[in-house]
């Protein structure tokens, strides 16, 4: 069956910047560990679509492994901004500096050793073994669960069918091109084997597919019922100097949106606003922005209010500190604190000094 998949992706492999083509493979060109490993922390979570033009940025700033371990934290996790998941961009930098510290900057060839470095999982171990080393090691990502839970009509509802569908994942997966074969799964489950409407009639396994047989593809994967998403409420405060400075404060390593620039602001909580904890960051005439922000993370629902002023050359903050104009961009915002900004600059924002054309 793998020689099967290997032929489809032989003619069918998407083009992907972090990936070498099967023929220049049969060819002699290697992936780089380094192109492998950055693409499969940036994909986790995120699509590819999404995540091309971040890849090209990151690889054309910081080439090496060595360039990033090298980088200040502030200036990745502004690369990163809008990718989401910040976490990851916290464990590239840990992972970056331990492959330089601990591998004179050489991903290591070995999957135990690969499973040892900061922000790799099992998942992420598995992919750089297989696709940059060639080692037989199964790849799981939604793609692949898909892909096996249908060639084998398995009913059983993730999360508890993962240790079967990676079995069978595992069983399949070859000897002989090994990293192409999981790039062909994960192509097949992409492109051909999709949730929904996929395409049997010309899926490269249509024959020994066991969910096609049943007439069950569009049933598979199981799944258990989602925990209805509970709704927290926060508040955020956009403040700028009469110089057009921004106050903005970095947020602590650990949690959501950890390490990234922001907006001072409450804490996020299961009640309605206002709350306690909804203190401005420095003294000034604060206002309301008429509409709200509305943002989903992966456990809950948040709802921000936008309060705003003007602030005083000479005001102290309690919180946070100025970033000067020049040195401000919105674009180094994680998305929420990015609505934030956008929504205070809709033409029903109350009235607010232009500080050089910014509003």
């Amino acid at each position: 069956m793998s020689v099967i998949l290997l032929d489809w992706y032989d003619a069918n492999a998407r083009e992907m910047p972090w990936r070498v083509s099967p023929q220049a493979r049969k060819d002699g060109v290697q992936p780089d560990p380094y192109a492998v490993w950055m693409s499969e922390i940036m994909l986790q979570q995120t699509t590819v679509v999404t995540v091309r033009d971040y890849f090209r940025r990151f690889i054309a700033r910081w080439p090496t492994v060595r360039d990033l371990a090298a980088a200040r934290d502030a200036d990745v996790m502004a690369e990163w901004a809008g990718l989401g998941y910040y976490a990851r961009a916290r464990n590239l930098l840990k992972c970056a500096r331990a492959v330089v510290a601990e591998h004179d900057g050489v991903f290591p060839p070995d999957h135990a050793a690969l499973l040892k470095l900061p922000g790799i999982g099992p998942y992420t171990a598995a992919a750089v073994s297989s696709i940059a080393f060639d080692l037989p090691h199964a790849v799981l990502d939604g793609n692949v669960e898909r892909v096996m839970a249908r060639l084998y009509d398995i009913h059983i509802p993730l999360p508890a069918a993962k240790p079967v569908l990676m079995a069978q994942a595992q069983a399949l997966t070859p000897v002989l091109r090994p990293g192409d074969y999981a790039q062909a799964v994960m192509d097949l489950g992409a492109t051909i084997c999709t949730p929904k409407s996929p395409a049997c009639g010309i899926c490269p396994w249509r024959g020994p597919c066991a969910a096609r047989a049943a007439g069950t593809m569009a049933e598979l994967p199981k799944k258990l019922p989602k925990k209805a998403k509970p709704v927290r409420h926060g508040t955020l405060y956009l403040g700028r100097r009469t110089d057009g400075a921004w106050l903005l404060e970095t947020r602590p390593e650990k949690g959501l949106l950890g390490g990234m620039l922001g907006w001072p602001g409450s804490d996020w909580i299961d009640i309605e606003l206002p709350h306690p904890d909804s203190m401005p960051p420095a003294q000034g005439d604060w206002e309301e922005i008429e509409g709200e922000v509305r943002h989903t993370f992966t456990h809950f629902h948040l709802i921000l209010r936008v309060v705003a002023a003007d602030l005083a050359q000479d005001v102290q903050p309690e919180r946070g500190a100025f970033v000067e104009r020049r040195d401000f961009a919105p674009s180094n915002l994680p998305t929420v604190m990015r609505k934030a900004f956008d929504l205070l600059h809709q033409d029903t924002a109350p009235q607010m000094t232009t500080h050089g054309g910014l509003l």
